[in-house]
């Protein structure tokens, strides 16, 4: 009578329980991409590079409005990493390698570059013999246009030229960008 009992309650549990959570029976809930109230996966790849949609920018402790502000970023289009996801929240990585989590709707898809390094030469097509045309100092930032295997083609204060992947932060070593 008690092992019945039990069974019985465990397929309750089983059968009843998924619905209180999802309003869906389980087998639904496994086939199911989000739950409601939560925001469905990206599917897009992380790590990956985007931009501040703002100029100011609240950068969190954790995932949500309960945790702290960090620190505040003070310029918009620039570029950032996201390592993490969760909910509509997303970690992110600074080219200084300082993380937070800031909300999806202050970031945006526009891809960005930070100049590092030394001051470096803004060429006027791809490769290490084309001519100058701007000098570029570390810390500024830019427009990535799109990306060859070494080179990129960016708009840095109005000048449209090449830089070597190296000369910046922004773009993954094998990545092609359209």
């Amino acid at each position: 009578m008690i092992l019945a009992a039990r069974i019985g309650i465990l397929a309750f549990c089983l059968t009843v329980l998924p619905y209180a959570f999802t309003g869906m029976p389980s087998s639904q809930a496994q086939e199911s991409e989000s739950v409601p109230g939560m925001a469905p996966p990206t599917g897009l790849p992380v790590p990956r590079f985007v931009s501040l949609r703002s100029a100011e920018v609240n950068v969190r402790t954790g995932p949500g409005t309960r945790y702290p502000v960090e620190w505040v970023f003070v310029k918009r289009d620039i570029p950032v990493e996201i390592t993490a996801e969760f909910d509509t929240w997303r970690r992110i990585r600074d080219w200084e390698g300082t993380e937070g989590w800031v909300h999806q709707s202050m970031l945006s898809g526009k891809r960005a570059i930070m100049v590092l390094g030394d001051i470096r030469t803004l060429r006027r097509s791809a490769g290490d013999s084309a001519g100058g045309l701007a000098k570029v100092e570390p810390g500024v930032a830019g427009k990535l246009l799109h990306c060859q295997t070494n080179w990129c083609e960016v708009n840095v204060g109005g000048y449209r030229g090449w830089l070597q992947k190296s000369e910046f932060w922004g773009v993954y070593p094998a990545e092609t960008v359209e």
